[in-house]
């Protein structure tokens, strides 16, 4: 096949144009078998109302599961403290610095977010009359046919409604939330002691879980959850931090625009901001439509912000923050986007990065630590060596 004929020496050339496509091929091959694998695990996730399950068993036991992540994440402070005082103390010294800072922001911030609320229940009958205003007068400059003026009173009315329905049902939304609040912050408590009673003991965690495993995998599945740990924390806290970066960012913009209850806004779009790529859109697009409403100089700033945010996250806060920390491909976060907000909405898009990360990890965790993984790892470095030379060969033979 590789001969030019019988008896003629192999043509490694070609060979070698062989190995590269075969390499290639193996690769697209690769990809694709990831690809099929989360295909396949979100279908059974959602057919078997898998995700479901453990929504319940979250709700029931969500004290432990706040408790569980707020120890898996001070648990690195915690530990440097230790090196300098006992455990004890240094998780105390851990949770005093860190929730003392939390409630004094809160202090300094609720009267403000309660104004801010206020502001949007007084200011929503003059949005409704500025947007009923905006569109008659757009639908105006259109014509005057009858058709124009069908939708014209069609799309006033709908309006009119929504914002009869919004100025009823705001208040009972507020106090609901408001309830769910309390609910959710007696949960937090909960949490929060049991998360020291964790912090206290997190590094026996990691031996429990190796109890239950053979002694002769110990050694792995540590590099394994070493791996994971370190990959999800710094995902985690780069998210926090630019989250605060994008809401004192936006606090800003809204406020220089003349936004009602800018924080609010600002804070949506913090929120919203955890959503890679079309999160930010999603937060800001709130923002512009009830700053057009208000008026077009406010809406048109309120735009600059949302895009001077954007360009700077884009350009300082991810490179600087995050740098390389998931090491996905852009496809293939869009991909997972797609993939898990049609199966679990908006939550799936949430946690799609982070998951997808983990399966990378586990599959690369496999692919150097089994026997087909290992061949696979020598085949391709065999085959790149080979690609090499023939390229210096090529080179040298374009030079003589």
């Amino acid at each position: 096949m590789f001969r030019k004929n019988k008896d003629s020496e192999l043509d490694v050339k070609s060979l070698n144009k062989f190995l590269h496509i075969s390499n290639n091929l193996l690769n697209f091959v690769f990809i694709l078998v990831i690809i099929l694998v989360i295909l396949v695990g979100t279908y059974l996730i959602k057919e078997w109302n898998i995700l479901g399950i453990i929504g319940t068993i979250l709700s029931v036991i969500s004290p432990v599961f706040i408790g569980f992540v707020v120890a898996w994440l001070l648990d690195p402070l915690a530990t440097k403290f230790s090196h300098k005082m006992p455990r004890v103390l240094a998780c105390i010294l851990t949770y005093v610095i860190i929730f003392g800072g939390i409630i004094l922001i809160l202090v300094f911030t609720v009267p403000t977010f309660s104004n801010s609320i206020s502001d949007i229940v007084n200011v929503v009958p003059d949005i409704v009359d500025n947007a009923q205003d905006f569109a008659s007068d757009t639908l105006e400059n259109l014509g005057n046919s009858k058709q124009i003026e069908d939708y014209k009173n069609t799309l006033l009315s709908k309006i009119e409604t929504m914002g009869t329905n919004l100025a009823s049902t705001l208040p009972n939304s507020i106090w609901n939330f408001g309830k769910g609040l309390v609910s959710g912050a007696t949960n937090i408590i909960l949490g929060l002691m049991i998360g020291f009673y964790l912090l206290f003991d997190f590094r026996k965690f990691q031996g429990h879980i190796l109890s239950l495993i053979p002694r002769n995998w110990h050694n792995g599945a540590k590099n394994l959850m070493s791996r994971i740990n370190g990959k999800l924390r710094n995902y985690v806290q780069g998210v926090l931090l630019i989250m605060v970066l994008v809401f004192i960012t936006q606090s800003i913009g809204f406020s220089l625009a003349g936004l009602k209850a800018p924080f609010l806004f600002a804070l949506f779009c913090a929120i919203t901001d955890v959503i890679p790529y079309i999160g930010p859109w999603i937060g800001g697009a709130p923002a512009v439509i009830v700053g057009f409403t208000i008026d077009p100089t406010v809406g048109i700033f309120c735009l600059i912000s949302v895009l001077v945010c954007q360009l700077l996250e884009n350009n300082f806060y991810q490179p600087l923050i995050m740098g390389k920390t998931m090491r996905l491909h852009p496809v293939t976060i869009m991909l997972g986007l797609l993939l898990f907000n049609y199966f679990f909405g908006m939550i799936g898009m949430i946690v799609a990065t982070p998951l997808i990360a983990t399966i990378k990890i586990i599959i690369e965790f496999i692919v150097e630590n089994t026997t087909l993984g290992k061949k696979f790892n020598t085949y391709q470095e065999n085959n790149k060596k080979t690609v090499r030379e023939t390229s210096t060969e090529d080179n040298l033979e374009l030079e003589s």
